[in-house]
């Protein structure tokens, strides 16, 4: 009985002492919550978009009536001419602002149909049995919405820049006007609608900007192949380059040195080199998904946060007395060191998200300076480089879907991408902080520092093990002699191998930790990017978002050839009979020409030749050869790729198209390294 009061004591001595602080000290007051209710702008949605289906299907009437007549009276035109094909997105030459500005704005309304209440304008208050279902439509809804916006810039006619301007103009205003009635939403942070809405008002403003202009400059008439990019391509391809043999000799500086790797990281366009539609469209996207995924994140978690130390007081001390925590005896002072560790919490949550971004952009970055080299070495016949062996560059049914489908699995990969590089870099941050910053700085919970302290003979051994080898390896184990390499002191090499092997077996778990740590860190850090593979070199082909972009490119280098639009530009011009081209085969041919000089006959001549010879090497004329599918065996070489596996005397060698050594060709595919 006495053992039991004991017993009792300590807890009645709790009770009572507790009970007499809180009758002394009032609760901390707190802020009230607010309440945002859902609010409905005086500019309705369901009516507007049934205003503006009305309009746009009257737009795209009008403007299909007016193709129509512009392809009767013509006859001929180039580029599209249809209401039904919103872009050329295998013409390098047109302008990329348009269709940026138009899928960024359809990925915008995507993102914000994650969470919204109701996907449909048209339906409110929607059903939690039927959300999912309208949410499907949604996605074919808003693209079908934003499509006179794509038409309206293609078709190049001063009247669809006037529709252009008007849809832009109201799309603009009622979105502007919208949130200005109602800045705060009631799902997840107040101003979130707000905020995910930013990127559809800078898209828009664009298109109202992009739209007059054009109509004052008006239609473009060098687009595609009327355009001269192609052919100064083809001319800067067969330019010689002035060898510089001395600068190649030097050992570059460590300045130059880390100057050449900040600049691989920064694309810097060129004039004669665009990089195609498709891929400058999905870098764009990709940014717009950063901006929203990071938004998300930070929505879903900071303002949390907010509300969990706002709410922090007193009884925090007796939540983590339960626990067997101890901070403080003050109970004040507990709240105050609870409320900071929230707060530094709140901080590495912002910097993860921050460096993830960062992360991302410059891997967006780096992924637009390798697209431009894979097309570069595709466009010369390299496929080895990229595919790692014989490919033939011609599109194919896989090819097609991962055409039409790269900006979308950018999008959806960066999206993902962020997210694990969120986590990951927030888990690092907490590490860093709470294990290494706070205990340095108030000497207090040095756990991490304790344990390397204690551990410190082994780390000193195998630092001193390490050491030895790579000093014995350079001042004992290796002789130089008349500016050759060679083992030295065998018998003590063979000796230290033998002595060394437990040390080397601890020093390879290291490594392995290590070496896991570094793999994971890297596929973390390139998750976003489809222009290289996470997985081995001979594996390449089992990573899909790599697949999708070797095929993306099988696709577009076949259809798009600079080399190729270059010789269908000058064939076009003789076929119209109107072209400068036609007049100068026809003035040749009158003999109207014959004061030319024979240096220029032969730099003409020779210009040909090494036209001829590039179209001839062009990896993506082969499926159109007739020799292709009569003479094509399994060991035949295909013609502009190389073949590593050729041999003398094989059935190889016979296919291969021959060249005389003793007439000097030259070969501009392959001279020129850098276009």
């Amino acid at each position: 009985m006495n053992q039991s009061k004991v017993e009792l004591e300590p807890f009645e001595y709790s009770y009572y002492d507790y009970s007499d602080w809180y009758s002394n000290k009032a609760e901390p007051t707190k802020p009230p919550k607010e309440t945002i209710l859902p609010c409905y702008p005086t500019a309705d949605e369901s009516l507007f978009h049934t205003c503006m289906l009305s309009i746009s299907l009257v737009i795209m009437l009008i403007l299909a009536a007016l193709t129509r007549k512009n392809k009767f009276c013509q006859g001929f035109a180039r580029g599209s001419s249809s209401i039904f094909s919103p872009n050329n997105f295998l013409d390098q030459t047109q302008q990329k602002g348009l269709v940026m500005a138009v899928y960024g704005l359809v990925f915008s309304k995507l993102a914000m149909l994650v969470i919204a209440p109701d996907p449909l304008p048209f339906s409110k208050d929607t059903p939690v049995e039927i959300k999912e279902y309208m949410k499907i439509v949604a996605i074919f809804y808003y693209p079908v919405l934003y499509y006179p916006l794509l038409v309206c810039g293609t078709l190049q006619l001063k009247t669809g820049y006037v529709f252009g301007t008007a849809l832009s103009f109201t799309h603009f205003g009622v979105l502007v006007w919208q949130k200005f009635d109602c800045p705060k939403s009631p799902e997840i942070y107040k101003y979130y609608a707000l905020l995910g809405s930013l990127p559809q008002m800078a898209c828009l403003a664009y298109l109202c900007v992009q739209f007059p202009l054009l109509f004052v400059k008006g239609p473009k008439t060098d687009e595609d192949l009327d355009s001269s990019y192609y052919t100064d391509y083809v001319k800067s391809l067969l330019r010689r380059k002035s060898s510089s043999v001395s600068s190649s000799t030097e050992k570059p500086t460590l300045a130059e040195r880390i100057l050449e790797v900040l600049k691989s990281y920064i694309y810097v366009p060129e004039k004669v080199f665009c990089l195609p539609l498709k891929l400058v469209v999905s870098a764009f996207v990709a940014v717009v998904a950063i901006y929203h995924t990071a938004l998300l994140l930070v929505v879903l978690v900071v303002p949390t946060l907010h509300i969990v130390r706002a709410g922090i007081d007193e009884n925090i001390a007796f939540l983590l007395m339960g626990f067997g925590i101890v901070l403080s005896e003050d109970r004040m002072e507990v709240v105050k060191i609870v409320t900071f560790y929230t707060w530094l919490l709140e901080v590495c949550y912002l910097c993860a998200v921050t460096l993830s971004c960062l992360v991302s952009l410059v891997m967006i970055m780096k992924s637009m300076v390798l697209h431009r080299s894979n097309l570069k070495g595709l466009y010369k016949g390299d496929v080895y480089n990229l595919y790692n062996s014989p490919k033939t560059i011609s599109p194919s049914k896989p090819g097609v879907v991962c055409w039409m489908g790269l900006t979308g699995y950018q999008a959806a990969i960066t999206c993902l991408g962020l997210g694990i590089q969120t986590v990951v870099f927030f888990i690092c941050f907490l590490f860093l902080v709470f294990l290494m910053i706070i205990p340095v700085v108030y000497g207090h919970n040095l756990i991490a520092f304790k344990i390397a302290g204690k551990a410190w003979p082994v780390w000193v051994t195998l630092t001193l093990a390490t050491v030895l080898q790579h000093l014995t390896a350079k001042f004992a184990f290796i002789k130089k002699e008349s500016g050759t390499r060679d083992l030295n002191n065998r018998e003590s090499l063979y000796l230290l191998t033998y002595l060394l092997f437990l040390i080397n077996t601890v020093v390879g778990q290291i490594v392995a930790i290590w070496r896991m740590v570094i793999t994971a860190l890297y596929n973390i850090i390139h998750f976003g990017r489809i222009d290289i593979s996470l997985l081995h070199r001979t594996a390449e082909s089992y990573d899909p978002a790599y697949r999708y972009y070797t095929h993306f490119l099988k696709v577009e280098v076949s259809q798009s050839h600079p080399v190729m639009k270059a010789f269908c530009g000058v064939l076009l011009d003789i076929m119209m009979e109107g072209g400068s081209a036609g007049q100068k085969i026809r003035d040749a041919e009158e003999g109207i020409q014959n004061s030319v000089s024979k240096a220029a006959k032969s730099r003409r001549l020779r210009s040909r030749w090494q036209l001829l010879y590039t179209l001839v090497n062009n990896p993506s004329l082969l499926g159109s050869r007739k020799h292709f599918q009569t003479r094509q065996t399994a060991d035949s070489a295909l013609n502009g790729t190389p073949n590593h596996s050729f041999k003398k005397g094989s059935k190889t060698e016979s296919s291969r198209p021959t060249v005389d050594p003793d007439q000097p060709t030259e070969n501009p595919a392959t001279e020129d390294n850098t276009d």
